[in-house]
């Protein structure tokens, strides 16, 4: 469960992490880079798309800077992924808090802009 997020911080079942991750049923991944920096591309979620959640939730950061397109989002719906779910960071989170318990989702986050 996420406990807290702000600016670059982001609390998660008492651990902090200060830099981009992707949460894992079992684990998460706490160096999360990007190719692009702002632009999300299909380099970057590969690894999520070979565990094949239901949903995916990307956490586009504290402003909502980091883009995802419409092409990307296509590619990862037609890999099998049912939902996937754009928002804020704070708006991710919650959403996730919702969701994690009961369905078999992946979420990754941009922790700042």
């Amino acid at each position: 469960m996420i406990e807290n997020y702000r600016f670059g911080k982001i609390l998660i079942n008492g651990k902090e992490y200060n830099s981009d991750l992707i949460i894992f049923k079992d684990h998460i991944y706490d160096n999360w880079w990007r190719k692009e920096g702002h632009n999300l591309c299909i380099d970057d979620v590969k690894e999520i798309i070979n565990k094949k959640p239901d949903i995916l939730i990307i956490g586009t950061g504290f402003y909502g800077l980091m883009k995802v397109s419409e092409d990307l989002i296509k590619y990862i719906k037609s890999a099998g992924i049912e939902q996937v779910i754009i928002k804020k960071t704070r708006d991710a989170c919650e959403e996730y808090n919702k969701l994690y318990k009961n369905k078999n989702i992946i979420a990754a986050f941009h922790l700042t802009c």
